[in-house]
């Protein structure tokens, strides 16, 4: 499920750069450059939206689909072991006797001989 999910989003992902790479800009014409042919609305005029515009979109939409859908399955991976039937070693320290403690391990590290 996972891989079909990834390779569904990789190429999703090439899709949607390569559809934003062939849409021109907003004012790409040399008449737009010196006001001339668009209108005097505020952010201008936009027109039909064309086929790239709703191809845009709906790789936009299936990209955060499928980037969800990845996040998803990701947090919610049951853990894999390769000793799933195998307990864990517990170590048990041994029995102190009357009067006596355990000895303590030390963290500081051993300091070297000198040779004289």
């Amino acid at each position: 499920m996972s891989i079909i999910l990834i390779v569904v989003h990789v190429s999703v992902c090439i899709a949607l750069i390569m559809i934003v790479l062939l849409q021109t800009g907003k004012g790409a014409d040399m008449g737009a450059a010196f006001g001339g042919g668009s209108s005097q609305t505020l952010f201008g005029s936009t027109g039909a939206s064309t086929f790239l515009s709703k191809a845009t979109t709906g790789a936009a939409i299936i990209f955060m689909l499928t980037s969800l859908a990845l996040a998803y399955l990701s947090t919610h991976r049951a853990a894999d072991s390769i000793m799933q039937g195998t307990p864990a070693p517990v170590e048990q320290p041994a029995p102190a006797t009357q009067g006596q403690t355990a000895p303590q391990e030390s963290n500081a590290p051993a300091k070297p001989a000198q040779a004289e």
